[in-house]
This record gives C-alpha cells, structure tokens and sequence, in this order.
C-alpha cells in the first residue's frame, strides 16, 4: 500500500496574492511572513523583475492539517466551469433546517467578502442542501 502524501491545490488566477488573502479569510488560512530579510512582501516584490512581480502567492492551515494552497498568476482568463473545485465544509454532521441555517450564514459571510452566490442546491434523497459560489475571480466552489 502506498503511503499517504501531501498536497497542495494550485488556482491559476490573474492577482495571485488577491485571491490567496480570500481564501484565508475564507478559510482561517494563513499567509507567510515574507522571505528572510524583507519587512513585507511588497518589499520582497520590488526586488523582482517587473514580470515576476505578484506571479505567486501562497498560504496553509495553521494547523497544519489542511493542504497548502498556491495561486499562480497565468495570462488567460476563466473560460469555462472548474474541472475540480473545493468543498468548504461548513454544514458538517448537520441536516434540514438546521444545515440550511448555517450555510446561508455562512454564504452571506463569504458573499460580503467578495464571493458570489450562484444557487441552492436543495437536499433531495440522496444528498443534503449546498450552495453552489464563486469567488473573487470566478472560481466556483460548494459551500456543503
């Protein structure tokens, strides 16, 4: 049997750090301090050649548990729907009225952060209620 290992999940976006900051706030991520030797990360930045400036940012769970998150600046745009996407896991061990309750709590939460609420997905015999969202850059995601 092979062993578990790590991952991390890789957005491609146009602002990178943009995108990383939402999904902490989203989250309770956090981001690294900047590199040895820089006060900020925007300090770090002008270092760079101009291309390369703001091409990536990064953050993890603090606790360790969850996978490390990469956003990476690429030239196109989002053209169609997302291939894999997250789960965000708010309504967990819930059911009906209850679940319906904290996830639109949520979703409201995650909407005044920039999200955008796409549907319901109303429970039915086989699986409970989600809300189907996108984010800053139009990624879509659950909120379960």
């Amino acid at each position: 049997m092979a062993s578990i290992k790590k991952f991390q999940v890789t957005f491609d976006c146009a602002e990178p750090e943009r995108v990383a900051r939402f999904w902490c706030e989203v989250l309770g991520y956090v981001a690294p301090p900047p590199p040895e030797g820089f006060a900020t990360w925007d300090d770090f930045h002008r270092t760079l050649p101009p291309e390369e400036r703001g091409a990536w940012f990064a953050c993890s769970d603090p606790t360790g548990v969850g996978p490390r998150l990469f956003f990476q600046r690429v030239p196109e745009g989002k053209v169609v729907k997302n291939r894999v996407h997250l789960d965000v896991r708010a309504g967990t061990g819930l059911v009906g009225e209850e679940r319906l309750a904290v996830l639109e709590a949520e979703c409201a939460r995650l909407v005044a952060l920039g999200a955008v609420r796409v549907r319901l997905l109303p429970a039915d015999d086989e699986n409970e209620s989600c809300i189907v969202m996108q984010d800053i850059e139009g990624n879509e995601f659950c909120l379960d």
